[in-house]
């Protein structure tokens, strides 16, 4: 007969091993919203990022960014232009239907549509083929030796869930508050959406059918949008939320300083730059009529030169961003260090003013995301004070996320005259910046979608379908420089800095900060 302490104690294990787990909540905030749950509306790095914790690309990036297998177990270069991707058997949406080629299919045309902003993922004359249920062979016209590389938020679609949702089609910005597929969501992926309220909260559960290993320990994970950088320290010091995304850089010490809290910071890959409207043969929004100022490169030239880029570094971002000549992180370019900045020079830009035939300056308007960048708003003042020096007089436009990329992107006609954007490449590579900020484009977005300024250099454009094809990494980033140095030389789009990151976490929480900034809470652990 066993002591009544042993049996007790094995009562007790017994008891524990049965109990269902201690709930697990995680609480996290953000300084912008979290509207449509369609992954096809915003290429925006957040958003993309929380709906990557619900749907899947047939690539995966791991905790490195190197690129592993997601939907697509492996795959192979058949040939120069033929890729084939196995996928994975089994997989099923949350409503229970299996994923096959099917679905890969239909999101490829879905990623066409008119509406989609991620039309870029991959060539326009590329082809997919139905080798069977789980396989697809990608068919292209010239080699792409990137062609996966920005797969992982691509998200794949249920081609049935689609059809039986009215979701066919990407929505466009301006339709997703009309839409109910905006307040829905069905992937593959590790959570699911139990329900959402844009612009306010949305509340997610693990799927307990993911095909994946489940590294995460969470019973539930909230997400709030608090816009007021002190509200949002605050409620991480008083334990309301457990992580914030950013900590505002004048209170890093304030939550480093905190017994329950840590801050976490890092590289981040994303470059934040202005773009003058090139395009258009007059300017939308200015004293100017007639003519565009922002079509001579001496104007542009002035713009970047009155920039005290050190003010900025210094005064508001506190040292938290890394000076930038290129519209890449240097992480991510093996020749950044060849360009520099054009220097900080007042009186050489009125002189190029001057020379433009601008003496006294002009008018024009800026249009400026508050609630997107690490200190988005406050760097566009400072532009705006730093440009009256000379005598160009800039109205400031200050607006949410949702209101600034509709209205200064493709969605409005690009309807903007200056503008403030951040920009992370998915593909972690040159060609994606080249192509997106700095490809030409038509008033509709075709080419350079993300070219919020128009400018144009046909120069850099036929560089850029050279350095698609080229698979020789010297005769590569020869090409890229040299495409970087037109736009530097002419001041097409004018970069800042690569901001940093800085994330506000709780002692309770293990999280995984990768340089592209994405919040993945499947890798999260609370204690």
């Amino acid at each position: 007969m066993k002591p009544r302490s042993a049996a007790i104690v094995g009562a007790l294990a017994l008891a524990l091993s049965t109990a269902p787990a201690a709930a697990k909540t995680f609480r996290y905030a953000f300084q912008g919203d979290l509207n449509a749950l369609d992954p096809y509306t915003l290429n925006e790095t957040f958003t993309l990022g929380a709906i990557g914790n619900v749907m899947e690309g047939l690539t995966k990036r791991d905790k490195d960014l190197k690129i592993i297998p997601g939907l697509a177990e492996r795959w192979e270069v058949i040939d120069p232009l033929t890729w084939r991707f196995h996928l994975r058997k089994g997989v099923k949406f949350h409503n229970g239907e299996d994923f096959t080629a099917d679905d890969v299919l239909f999101s490829l045309a879905r990623m066409r549509s008119p509406g989609s902003e991620i039309k870029s993922r991959a060539p326009a004359d590329m082809k997919a083929v139905r080798i069977d249920d789980h396989t697809v062979d990608f068919i292209l016209t010239s080699p792409n030796p990137i062609l996966h590389a920005e797969w992982d938020t691509w998200y794949i679609l249920s081609r049935k869930w689609a059809e039986a949702n009215g979701a066919t089609q990407a929505q466009a910005p301006s339709a997703v508050s009309l839409s109910p597929f905006a307040l829905k969501a069905n992937g593959t992926g590790p959570f699911e959406v139990v329900s959402h309220q844009p612009g306010v909260k949305t509340v997610f559960r693990p799927n307990p059918s993911w095909w994946g290993k489940v590294e995460h320990n969470l019973t539930e994970v909230i997400f709030q949008t608090i816009k007021s950088d002190s509200t949002r320290v605050a409620a991480l010091l008083a334990g309301n939320i457990d992580m914030m995304d950013p900590v505002p850089v004048q209170d890093i010490d304030r939550v480093k300083s905190s017994p329950g809290t840590r801050a976490l910071t890092g590289p981040e890959l994303r470059t934040i730059f202005l773009n003058m409207d090139s395009f258009r043969g007059e300017l939308l929004y200015s004293n100017i009529k007639g003519k565009n100022p922002f079509k001579d490169p001496r104007v542009r030239k002035a713009v970047y030169q009155a920039i005290d880029i050190d003010a900025i570094h210094t005064k508001i971002m506190r040292g938290m961003s890394a000076n930038s000549a290129l519209l890449i992180s240097p992480l991510l370019f093996a020749r950044a260090s060849e360009f520099k900045r054009w220097p900080f020079d007042p009186a050489a830009a009125q002189k190029l003013l001057i020379e433009a035939g601008y003496p006294s300056g002009f008018e024009v308007e800026m249009d400026c995301p508050n609630d997107r960048y690490v200190n988005d708003e406050a760097i566009c003042q400072a532009v705006v004070q730093m440009l009256a020096r000379i005598g160009i007089k800039v109205k400031l436009n200050s607006m949410p996320k949702a209101k600034y990329f509709e209205k200064a992107g493709v969605a409005k006609k690009y309807d903007s005259s200056f503008n403030l954007l951040g920009w992370t490449p998915g593909s972690f590579d040159s060609w994606n910046v080249i192509e997106n900020i700095i490809g030409c484009r038509n008033a509709d977005g075709a080419g350079g979608l993300f070219n919020y300024g128009g400018y144009c250099n046909p120069k850099i454009k036929d560089l850029n379908k050279m350095i698609l094809v080229e698979t020789d990494a010297a005769k590569r980033n020869a090409l890229i420089a040299e495409a970087f140095r037109i736009n530097h030389d002419e001041a097409g789009v004018i970069p800042l800095h690569q901001q940093a990151l800085v994330w506000g976490v709780s002692n309770k929480v293990d999280i995984v900060q990768r340089a592209d900034n994405q919040i993945l809470f499947y890798w999260v652990k609370m204690q």
